[in-house]
């Protein structure tokens, strides 16, 4: 890529410093909530820096949020999440996980790197003077997973006033179906709402040779299963996003026993607030049809993170950073898909934006996100540094127009 464009070319020497950020984290993963080796290192980094005022626990034990300030101007909040998830890593190279299934499986360790490297290169800018504003550098613990209150780390850290006073949110994500040099962009609804929902089916059960004495939860379930499976493709409009999928059935302990529950539990998600009520809805029709079955259920749905909704003005930033410092950079506009994210909750809040970075390898392997061999080329990260960067840049000196004169505000039609 281009090493013309000033801010191109510190990411660009710096990329070392990325790769070895990276590379730490990647070794010593961390899972959600469990970040504090993790938050040390991004403290003490940050603190290195120099010109950075470091708090740390603000919400969450294990957040970390970083503030340069000339204390006049706009706010920008840039925000990298930092957790880890409980998979067994199967990749073989130097900087493997060394914490046993333990893994940066979704690139959270390049995410933490980037917000470092934007550090560096907006501190360089703060100390000549050569910025005015504040940019909150947020490294949010517990993207991956809600505790017992039902909540990710995201919630926390607004509720703890981490986005008070905040203009506007950006955020990345790496993307390994693109590859280096390619970014990925969607305006308003660009990931899904995340529901979970856990039933049983109850039955008598009985002995296993006389299944007439009793009632079968396990015959109950075949009628359930239809109708799950059914409601995206009969009771949602077609041309809208909807998905459930059944993740785990459980029921019995031996082969003579019918048993009198069966356990199921799955997973919800949309796009927007309509087809969310609708599918909760639908779920609770389709298990009472074992009522006519003799049959009884209990049913919990857990609402998870909102939908992502970006910001089409926060988005039209990106695109005229990308122009500017990468010309020849590729732009890809459409959804993100069916995946969650809890930067949603801080666009509920505000204004803000996510892309997709893209980092396939160039071994040919398709490393999914959330799989044992996912990995990275680390190339895309002096890219993300600079185009985060100069967003920042060009909002703090009111150098980007709302496209169409579109105002600067928040969209939560998604939520």
């Amino acid at each position: 890529m281009s090493e013309n464009h000033p801010i191109a070319e510190k990411a660009n020497s710096i990329a070392n410093k990325l790769i070895e950020w990276r590379r730490t984290f990647h070794q010593y993963p961390e899972l959600s909530f469990q970040e504090f080796e993790t938050s040390q290192y991004i403290a003490e980094t940050l603190e290195k820096i120099g010109g950075i005022a470091v708090e740390r626990g603000l919400g969450v034990d294990t957040s970390v949020v970083g503030t340069l300030t000339s204390g006049e101007g706009p706010t920008i909040a840039i925000r990298a999440d930092i957790d880890a998830l409980p998979i067994a890593e199967e990749n073989i190279n130097d900087y493997r996980s060394l914490h046993e299934e333990v893994m940066h499986a979704c690139g959270h360790d390049a995410h933490t790197s980037i917000l470092l490297g934007v550090a560096s290169v907006l501190a360089e800018g703060f100390q000549k003077g050569d910025i005015k504003g504040t940019v909150k550098f947020v490294f949010q613990p517990a993207e991956e997973c809600i505790d017992e209150h039902g909540l990710s780390g995201s919630p926390y850290l607004i509720n703890a006033g981490v986005y008070d006073g905040v203009d506007a949110a950006i955020a990345l994500h790496m993307c390994p179906w693109l590859p280096v040099g390619e970014v990925q962009i969607s305006d308003g609804c660009s990931m899904a709402n995340v529901d979970v929902f856990k039933a049983k089916i109850i039955g008598t059960g009985g002995h296993g040779a006389y299944p007439e004495l009793g009632t079968d939860p396990t015959w109950m379930l075949g009628p359930v299963l239809q109708a799950l499976h059914g409601i995206v493709a009969r009771k949602v409009p077609a041309l809208e996003a909807a998905v459930i999928s059944i993740g785990q059935i459980h029921a019995g302990a031996a082969s003579n026993i019918i048993p009198s529950e069966v356990e199921i539990e799955g997973t919800i998600r949309s796009y927007s607030a309509e087809i969310r009520d609708l599918l909760s809805l639908e779920i609770q029709k389709a298990f009472s049809i074992v009522e006519n079955l003799s049959g009884e259920f209990t049913l919990e749905i857990q609402r998870g993170e909102p939908a992502l909704v970006n910001s089409p003005v926060v988005n039209g930033w990106f695109r005229e950073t990308i122009r500017e410092v990468y010309p020849e950079l590729r732009l890809t506009d459409k959804p993100f898909g069916m995946g969650g994210e809890d930067f949603g909750y801080v666009t509920q809040k505000l204004p803000g934006a996510m892309f997709l970075l893209g980092c396939a390898t160039e071994d040919g392997i398709q490393r999914d996100l959330h799989t044992p061999i996912f990995d990275i080329d680390e190339n895309c990260m002096p890219l993300g540094v600079s185009i985060l960067a100069r967003t920042a840049i060009g909002f703090l000196k009111g150098k980007k127009p709302s496209p169409n004169n579109q105002k600067l505000e928040v969209q939560t039609h998604g939520s």
